[in-house]
């Protein structure tokens, strides 16, 4: 892999405060969570230019439809250094987004992950640095955190990660801080737990429980849930997410630093299926399978330091985005 000359260590872009963006880059912009955030861009109008790049291994170009001409789009792989370091030149902010995002492709698939969440994240921030981008904000996992016993998970934790998932994730978040540090990037992770909503892909073995729960939902069929349905998660509408990006793109002070990304509080799978059946009005009992290895138990996120540096204040709580995310799978 080659890199060219040595980068120079540079200043902080925001030593005065100010937050103009001309060109915003999103990385696995046309994924689930990066087609969001674009639409949330375009609402917000903070980029003269927004660039998607995304190599479609799980993002879709679909996702994209509405907002098409309003976004240049490229399909770029970031383990290709000189293609995204050529994106990136006259970029002044990047949203990572970019990644294999599942703890079981990592364990069937660990080259893979590793190569993309590894080495191609460290490409992004090479390429940002050397390109003089103001910041990056970069999607982080909940999955670092691992079992560790308390509840709910704050930034300062022991990270305890138990899959190749979360190693990963786990030192793309020190890759950011190191390059803040030692090389003038600003940088902030953002922790995202358990992320729902409209067009996450229900129909990969890898794809998140909510889209897995309303595709069998809306097709009568009964769900499995592997283990006993009681493990808990901070599902977290991706609306909120999409605020948390923005407002850690904006926040002063906050880079070289670590923040949650959830709601902070925690729902069982098996309450989360009851409630499905709710909103749809029908009765389909589970079935259950053996517990996934690499899967956490529980899952909550201590969010008030992102509400004291960010700002953020979740939007949307738990049944109104499950009844939103429901309501757009029907019209699809």
């Amino acid at each position: 892999m080659r890199y060219g000359p040595q980068f120079a260590i540079r200043n902080s872009g925001f030593a005065d405060g100010g937050f103009h963006f001309m060109r915003i880059v999103v990385t696995g912009g046309a994924g689930f969570i990066g087609s969001a955030l674009v639409r949330g861009l375009i609402e917000q109008n903070l980029g003269r230019s927004i660039l998607v790049a995304d190599n479609l291994l799980t993002g879709k170009r679909s996702n994209l439809v509405e907002v098409e001409d309003q976004i240049e789009f490229q399909q770029a792989d970031i383990r290709d250094y000189p293609a995204i370091e050529k994106l990136l030149r006259k970029a002044d902010l990047v949203f990572h987004l970019a990644a294999v995002p599942s703890v079981p492709r990592s364990i069937s698939e660990p080259v893979l992950a590793h190569e993309i969440n590894i080495d191609g994240t460290f490409n992004v921030l090479l390429a940002a640095q050397r390109s003089g981008v103001r910041r990056v904000v970069y999607a982080a996992s909940s999955s670092a955190y691992g079992d560790t016993p308390t509840l709910p998970k704050i930034e300062t934790m022991l990270p305890m990660p138990k899959s190749p998932y979360a190693v990963q994730k786990l030192l793309g978040e020190y890759y950011g801080r190191v390059f803040t540090e030692v090389y003038g990037l600003e940088t902030v992770s953002l922790r995202f737990f358990n992320v729902f909503g409209p067009r996450q892909d229900p129909s990969s073995p890898y794809s998140g429980v909510i889209s897995v729960f309303i595709a069998a939902l809306l097709a009568r069929r009964r769900p499995t849930i592997f283990g006993d349905g009681e493990q808990t998660r901070d599902f977290t509408y991706v609306d909120n997410i999409v605020q948390l990006c923005i407002k850690a793109a904006q926040a002063p002070g906050a880079a070289g630093k670590l923040y949650n990304g959830g709601v902070g509080a925690r729902i069982t799978l098996n309450e989360t299926w009851r409630l499905l059946q709710k909103i749809e009005g029908v009765e389909i009992p589970p079935v259950y399978g053996p517990p996934r290895p690499g899967d956490v138990r529980d899952s909550q996120a201590d969010i008030s330091a992102a509400r004291r540096d960010l700002d953020y204040q979740p939007c949307v709580d738990f049944e109104t985005g499950l009844r939103r995310t429901v309501e757009w799978f029907r019209s699809q």
